[in-house]
């Protein structure tokens, strides 16, 4: 695997990327034929992480949204999704302020880094195998550029795979761990916890709430804070 050596030469190789001929193609449509945002110019590129690269808590999504991170060029920016998450991520003291629309809109994470599994928005929110294992290289030297990580939260059933795949690389036995809202792994001096993606559909379904998942910040500022070196 490559190696980068800070997140700067990470993310201009990222932005770059061209290994999956259907993400880079539809990456490009979204914007073209977007009626919502019409004559607005689209990001429609491989959509790096963003925050504390050097903090103690990591968000794990699954990829950029076609009109949020793959317009606006960060990732849980200008949607639905990145509406419910900084909200809570402020009232949790992880943000300085409770929303993320635009990529200049002063928004400052504290001890916190975000990024997805996958950096291209994938047709129908799917991504192949492939285009995961494609982006793996990304997400792996993001984690491992953060230095002074103890707790990841994965969004969704995808990032908790990929991260499992992570520590499985790493030699690491993760067969006990499955994905359940609120459920949390200590491995290697890490702590693994899941949550529902914020996605409108379970946010509108009720499937996860504002309760539930700022009562899972809460749970997790107060482990970091317990856990301080």
């Amino acid at each position: 695997m490559k190696v980068f050596k800070s997140i700067e030469e990470l993310n201009s190789n990222l932005i770059t990327c061209q290994k999956c001929p259907r993400l880079v193609k539809f990456r490009v449509e979204v914007g073209i034929n977007n009626n919502r945002f019409k004559g607005e110019k689209f990001w429609s590129k491989p959509v790096p992480g963003f925050g504390d690269i050097e903090g103690e808590f990591l968000v794990l999504g699954l990829a950029p949204a076609p009109t949020g991170g793959n317009r606006t060029g960060r990732v849980f920016t200008g949607d639905k999704s990145a509406e419910f998450l900084m909200k809570n991520l402020f009232e949790a003291g992880f943000a300085n302020q409770p929303f993320s629309i635009k990529i200049d809109d002063g928004l400052k994470l504290h001890n916190t880094y975000i990024t997805a599994a996958l950096k291209c928005v994938p047709p129908d929110n799917i991504p192949t195998k492939e285009e995961l294992e494609n982006c793996s290289v990304y997400l792996y030297n993001e984690i491992e550029l953060m230095h002074n990580l103890k707790v990841v939260l994965t969004l969704g059933r995808i990032a908790f795979d990929s991260f499992k795949n992570y520590l499985n690389k790493k030699g690491f036995n993760t067969k006990d761990m499955k994905f359940q809202h609120g459920m949390h792994y200590d491995i290697n001096g890490l702590r693994v916890y899941c949550s529902y993606h914020p996605s409108p559909r379970n946010v509108n379904t009720g499937v996860l709430n504002n309760e539930m998942f700022f009562n899972l910040l809460l749970e997790i500022r107060e482990y970091i804070q317990k856990n301080k070196d």
